[in-house]
């Protein structure tokens, strides 16, 4: 199937490791929206797995999906800003090889920006599943402001879709080794401190897979340099130096035994 132009209006973005089993449900979600006019760039990083094949597999029966491949491991934000360098569109969406779109989402986010000139971010509600069903919403503030983000990420990273411009001007994820688990959270202070702002649609657009491997891998490790990220954040918006004490949010989060930060998230998505 060929883009209906030159060049499509949303390109998206797709970091892939090791997530063969469940890659195909990902794009076949991207391939069955509503809206039409995109590009899918799958960006390999040093699967062992089919996961390279799997993709490379799509990209013969769909001119609109483009399969590059990092040099080794280098992490998702690597693979976001590669993906960013091939990109064609004038939107610029996130997709994960493990999750699943809405089949309206791409239209509900382009009407939003096309409607929306002032915002160059939008995203949406995100429903959680596992092996057993959907178990939570993770809703977000409609309008954030600088001092949502004292709160933590104040958008869900996964459905988002930004102006491309807008993340070319930024430069892009930061690629620093701090910054691996939490480019989103610190590219959001980034557009932020530029000027540009976001917005936050009430519904789920897209479900995330958030199972007990998903709380594992946010370790003492990935809370600290969220920590380190929310310390230069609030520099970079100026924010009153009596929420700072909230910077240690993350790193106890990270000291919480597993089985008692699961049961608070359960308790906490459960109840907004």
């Amino acid at each position: 199937m060929e883009s209906t132009s030159l060049r499509p209006k949303i390109s998206i973005a797709m970091g892939v490791y090791n997530c063969a089993p469940t890659l195909p449900e990902a794009i076949d979600s991207i391939i069955s929206q509503t809206y039409q006019d995109w590009e899918l760039i799958i960006c390999d990083d040093g699967s062992k797995d089919e996961t390279l094949a799997i993709a490379q597999a799509y990209a013969q029966k769909d001119s609109r999906i483009i399969v590059i491949q990092n040099p080794k491991n280098m992490g998702l934000n690597h693979s976001l800003n590669h993906c960013l360098k091939v990109s064609r569109g004038v939107y610029y969406a996130r997709m994960d090889g493990d999750d699943i779109s809405i089949p309206e989402r791409l239209s509900r986010l382009a009407t939003t920006l096309d409607s929306h000139p002032e915002v160059a971010l939008v995203s949406s509600w995100m429903g959680c599943f596992d092996q057993g069903g959907d178990w939570a919403v993770i809703k977000t503030q409609p309008l954030p402001d600088r001092l949502d983000f004292v709160r933590g990420s104040p958008f869900c990273h996964a459905p988002c879709m930004m102006r491309k411009e807008a993340l070319e001007k930024v430069g892009g994820y930061g690629t620093e080794p701090w910054q691996r688990r939490v480019e989103d959270y610190h590219l959001w202070f980034k557009l932020y401190a530029a000027g540009y702002r976001g917005m936050n649609l009430p519904e789920v657009l897209y479900k995330m897979r958030d199972d007990r491997a998903a709380a594992r891998r946010r370790n003492l490790r990935a809370r600290l340099e969220e920590a380190r990220v929310m310390w230069n954040g609030f520099r970079q918006l100026h924010i009153p130096f009596w929420y700072y004490p909230l910077i240690l949010k993350p790193i106890l989060l990270g000291l919480m035994p597993l089985w008692l930060y699961e049961k608070l998230r359960l308790l906490r998505h459960s109840a907004t």
